[in-house]
């Protein structure tokens, strides 16, 4: 794993978290700004997932290999998923749907790296 893009991709969770509860706060259904920012924080987790796969396949040995390929994909599937749900249906609770995916997202990130630190 790359320490930089995990300090970004951690910030990105916690921006993305917070403006979605903030817009919860004030009443506003998810719009095009939302969209936005999970797809910057989107980016940042695709570029993190491509880089860790191909180290784990060029020879990184992991002692729970299988364990962290499922985060990996895991990390970069919550948060289309969440903006799907909170879009779906426009409700003031779209900006906290949207705030759990990335809360959840942030914790998968943090498992990553304790379990690539493990195994490296």
């Amino acid at each position: 794993m790359i320490g930089a893009l995990e300090i970004v991709a951690y910030v990105a969770a916690a921006a993305v978290a917070v403006y979605g509860l903030a817009t919860t706060l004030r009443n506003r259904p998810p719009d095009r700004t939302h969209r936005f920012a999970v797809g910057a924080f989107e980016a940042v987790l695709v570029v993190q997932a491509a880089i860790a796969a191909v180290r784990v396949f060029t020879g990184a040995a992991l002692p729970e290999q299988s364990t962290f390929l499922i985060y990996l994909l895991v990390s970069v599937c919550v948060m289309p998923i969440a903006l799907q749900f909170a879009t779906a249906e426009p409700t003031r609770w779209g900006g906290t749907v949207i705030a759990v995916g990335a809360i959840g997202t942030g914790v998968a990130v943090w498992r990553l790296h304790d379990l690539w630190v493990a195994g490296v």
